[in-house]
């Protein structure tokens, strides 16, 4: 039997990307073939960042392989797994921002639920995922991201015009709280505070992100409307705990976002269960299955639930989220799972093809 790349892509085309649910040929990802002999090597591109499951991956491919095409004698399979993320389509009309392929807001519909510290781990799971990403505190009236992230001091400006985004553990980050003392309130009305928005994420000179994630303000007025109607979104994630209270308004955030064109990717409930730390014992203090229950009423996916957990309070106070702080530990396991949940729902969206149609001049000759 000799190896051909027919056989390959047949072999290829049994096996599941555990990520997706989806085989690695019908995603187009197998590219590159080459067979030397009794020799094998390729590339398999992943639309998401997933750079802790590269190595898991190659071997599954590595595995298939063999065992499917054993009998011609393979020696050597070389795989290469990588990851590319592309922009992917928004609302109508709206042009996307330089310098960043994907934005993705992170909502509630009150506050209190723990949107900030899900937005910030979220974007530094993507960063450990293999991603550069950004993060945009959107909160004009209660930037949090500053203290959350270590950061302190002004971001530099080049040409006078536009900042330059503050980095903290491989994340670039811009907020108001970079531009105003702590202690002063921003006392301003709503239009001065879409302004602000715009120029924050405007003015500000992104470098080649793959996501940029926005730590929306909590709740579903003018503010919020205004940045879905005007912010090139790509998708939306809501943020909610089990209790009936968090989850009338919660609903309320994602019927916004559906009324603007955003997909929704899913859903985060946040402090589902509390185990305590001298006995174990677990407790469901806001309740239970509220955020299931939501997902199902909606058609939408229930990414993932994360604990009450003190640590995770400790730790973003500090300025080193939990993601940072214990990269190998239960929580941030759940955050990059959550993470790669967002990124593959993504994945599935219809790209951007703006960039490769060229800009149509008329002039009089």
């Amino acid at each position: 039997m000799s190896i051909t790349e027919q056989n390959i892509s047949a072999a290829l085309a049994t096996l599941i990307d555990p990520n997706t649910g989806k085989d690695f040929v019908t995603t187009r990802g197998v590219k590159n073939i080459k067979i030397d002999g009794n020799n094998i090597s390729l590339d398999l591109e992943l639309g998401y960042p997933a750079k802790s499951q590269f190595a898991r991956i190659g071997q599954m491919v590595r595995d298939a392989l063999k065992a499917n095409l054993g009998n011609a004698g393979i020696d050597e399979v070389s795989v290469n797994v990588f990851s590319k993320v592309v922009p992917h389509a928004v609302q109508r009309g709206i042009k996307l921002i330089p310098g960043v392929k994907n934005i993705i807001a992170i909502a509630s519909g009150k506050g209190g639920v723990g949107k900030s510290t899900t937005a910030v781990n979220l974007a530094l799971a993507l960063v450990a995922e293999g991603a550069t990403v950004g993060l945009l505190d959107a909160d004009i009236y209660g930037p949090s991201q500053p203290q959350m992230l270590g950061l302190s001091g002004r971001p530099e400006t080049v040409d006078g015009k536009s900042l330059e985004p503050m980095s903290a553990h491989g994340l670039q980050a811009m907020s108001i709280g970079f531009l105003v003392d702590q202690e002063t309130p921003m006392v301003w009305r709503g239009p001065m505070v879409t302004q602000a928005l715009q120029q924050l994420l405007n003015d500000t000179r992104w470098k080649n992100l793959d996501y940029l994630i926005v730590d929306m303000p909590p709740g579903t007025g003018d503010i919020q409307l205004t940045l879905a109607q005007q912010v090139p979104v790509t998708g939306a994630v809501i943020v909610t705990t089990p209790q009936d209270i968090a989850l009338l308004d919660a609903r309320k955030g994602l019927k916004m976002f559906e009324k603007v064109g955003v997909p929704i990717l899913g859903i985060v409930e946040n402090m589902s269960v509390h185990i305590c730390s001298n006995c174990g014992h677990a407790e469901e203090i806001f309740g239970s299955g509220g955020g299931a229950k939501m997902a199902l009423d909606y058609a939408v996916e229930l990414l993932g639930q994360l604990p009450l957990d003190m640590a995770i309070r400790q730790q973003v106070d500090g300025g080193c989220p939990t993601v940072v702080a214990d990269p190998d530990g239960r929580v941030a396991e759940i955050y990059k799972s959550i993470a790669r949940r967002v990124a593959v729902k993504l994945a599935e969206q219809a790209k951007d093809h703006s960039a490769k149609f060229p800009a149509i001049k008329i002039q009089n000759t």
